[in-house]
């Protein structure tokens, strides 16, 4: 269920491994039609696909964007946090390049399919990577057992006609409120542009009463110079909250959830895609090798839930963090941008000064 990331991921890896298997894959959106703009992966996220799918990293890799380094851009100035490796693509890119190797590989994939109800389906396992609003996950929440609340920020999901040089977070004052902007480009010519700020500079501005349209030229022109004067485009940009979810159980019965079907995870650590994928990986991983169905979705899930646990649990800190960055924004930028570099929890000092040390080394020697 779900033709997203982890929905063909999954199809492809289980094609792959059980060759004689009937994989359907079924989309209630029509083909082509996907909302927000680019993906972003860590280097180490791409790790995973080298193991289990290289052939597929080869298929997507040209169509990355890749950088070293990111920057926070504050309105005193700009710190650069070196060994923060990103790589990006389009999403629509992404599931088109998914796509077109799960078809070639035999996949049946079936769009605008609208399913009611689960139990008409004739299937010996049925697998949930239809994301937040997952039926798969709606069919039994006695069984899967879900916690739905949102963080406090709002945020709205642009794309720009600017390529970035590097991943960077703009963060502005402005009379109405401090605002955010996450933005990387992800091909030649087309960037992400998130923008988030807190609930009083949401009402301030009124960005609830506005479309997407007119809550785009208001931010177009809050970002005017980081936009280089250039207007900001729509693709059901409306503005949201995050959610935090999570799933005490990720299987019932033949029923198995990855991806946002089961736990989300904040864009602030760009592993939402990643997560998901690796929930395929770990799932197709489980069945092959156990002999029947039943056994591999419990090994899967006593083997994966205590992992993604760990790396939601740094997601919500880091959403946290964001939360209150317009306090965050009195720091001295150095100290700031430790602050941001710490957020989730992971990184001592020791660790920072082996993945950043020129910053470490630009900080220390300004302390």
């Amino acid at each position: 269920m779900g033709a997203g990331p982890a929905g063909l991921y999954a199809a492809i890896l289980l094609r792959k491994h059980f060759p004689a298997a009937s994989i359907d894959v079924i989309e209630r959106n029509p083909r082509g039609a996907t909302f927000g703009f680019g993906v972003v992966f860590s280097d180490r996220a791409l790790d995973f696909m080298q193991a289990d799918a290289p052939e597929l990293l080869e298929i997507i890799s040209p169509e990355m964007e890749r950088w070293s380094d990111m920057r926070l851009s504050l309105p005193s100035r700009v710190v650069t946090l070196d060994g923060i490796g990103f790589s990006a693509i389009g999403r629509a890119s992404l599931l088109e390049r998914l796509e077109r190797y799960a078809l070639e590989l035999g996949v049946n994939i079936h769009y605008e399919v609208e399913v009611s109800g689960l139990d008409d389906l004739d299937a010996d396992l049925i697998v949930g990577a239809d994301g937040m609003n997952s039926i798969v996950r709606q069919s039994d929440p006695d069984g899967f057992l879900p916690s739905l609340s949102w963080f406090e920020n709002r945020f709205a999901w642009f794309g720009a006609n600017v390529t970035f040089e590097t991943l960077t977070q703009t963060f502005v004052e402005t009379p109405l409120g401090a605002l955010n902007a996450h933005h990387y480009r992800y091909s030649s010519s087309m960037s992400t542009f998130i923008v988030e700020c807190g609930t009083q500079t949401f009402e301030a501005y009124g960005f609830g009463e506005m479309d997407e349209t007119e809550s785009a030229h208001v931010c177009s022109e809050i970002f005017s110079d980081t936009l280089h004067g250039t207007d900001l485009i729509t693709n059901r940009s409306q503005w949201r909250q995050f959610p935090k979810l999570w799933c005490k159980h990720w299987v019932s019965g033949n029923r198995v959830l990855l991806g946002d079907a089961a736990h989300s995870a904040h864009f602030s650590i760009g592993s939402g895609t990643r997560l998901a994928m690796e929930d395929a990986i770990a799932l197709v991983r489980a069945l092959v090798e156990e002999d029947d169905t039943e056994t591999a979705l419990g090994v899967f899930e006593e083997r994966r839930v205590p992992i993604a646990k760990k790396i939601t649990d740094a997601s919500n800190q880091s959403a946290e963090w964001y939360d209150t960055f317009a306090d965050k924004m009195r720091l001295d930028p150095l100290e700031f941008a430790k602050d941001y570099l710490m957020r989730s929890g992971r990184i001592d000092l020791d660790k920072l000064r082996t993945i950043a040390p020129r910053f470490m080394a630009e900080y220390d020697g300004e302390r």
